[in-house]
């Protein structure tokens, strides 16, 4: 993350009639959250190819809305929203043209996993990731969220539109599952 990101300064020039300094001020936007909404996306749709494609998606999508966003939570925020809306869409799409065995829907996703040359994780982090393939999309959000990002449920909250008690329930329950999959794993 840029250590000069500031995000008043930010908010302020983006909200100015001039379209070059709202240019610049996205141009700020992307160079801090291009990362960390890359690996989010990423870990819900596996693919790097995909995962720059919803990322570009989301960044554009922001940039044609930025009018609309009227600061009532943190730019960050709304950011992951518009991601994991992208996301969801990609998954829905992909599920809805792909034959996949209903006993284990989860294999075509382990298979490209396995076969992708940007995966360079161990043995732990490619069974971490298959447990991951096993939870509901948003349990597996919400996991990736406080786990990976170390994001605060409240800051959750916005992004999902639930409440936090709501949140640790999905988290409390994907750690139950990773960890029982973990175990019958061995």
């Amino acid at each position: 993350m840029t250590p000069s990101y500031n995000e008043k300064e930010v908010l302020a020039l983006l909200q100015q009639e001039n379209t070059q300094k709202q240019k610049e001020a996205f141009s700020r936007v992307v160079a801090q959250y291009s990362e960390p909404l890359y690996w989010q996306i990423r870990r819900m749709v596996l693919s790097h190819e995909d995962a720059n494609d919803l990322l570009q998606n989301t960044f554009i999508k922001a940039w044609t809305n930025i009018d609309y966003f009227r600061a009532e939570s943190k730019l960050s925020t709304w950011l992951y929203r518009i991601a994991l809306n992208e996301c969801l869409t990609f998954l829905n799409k992909q599920r809805a043209s792909s034959l996949v065995s209903i006993d284990e829907p989860e294999a075509d996703a382990v298979t490209m996993l396995e076969g992708d040359p940007y995966f360079s994780g161990d043995e732990a982090q490619l069974l971490l990731q298959k447990a991951l393939l096993t939870l509901p999309e948003k349990q597996r959000m919400v996991f990736n969220m406080k786990y990976f990002q170390e994001m605060k449920y409240e800051e959750m909250s916005d992004v999902f539109g639930t409440s936090v008690g709501a949140l640790k329930a999905s988290y409390h329950y994907a750690v139950k599952k990773i960890e029982t999959f973990l175990k019958d794993s061995y």
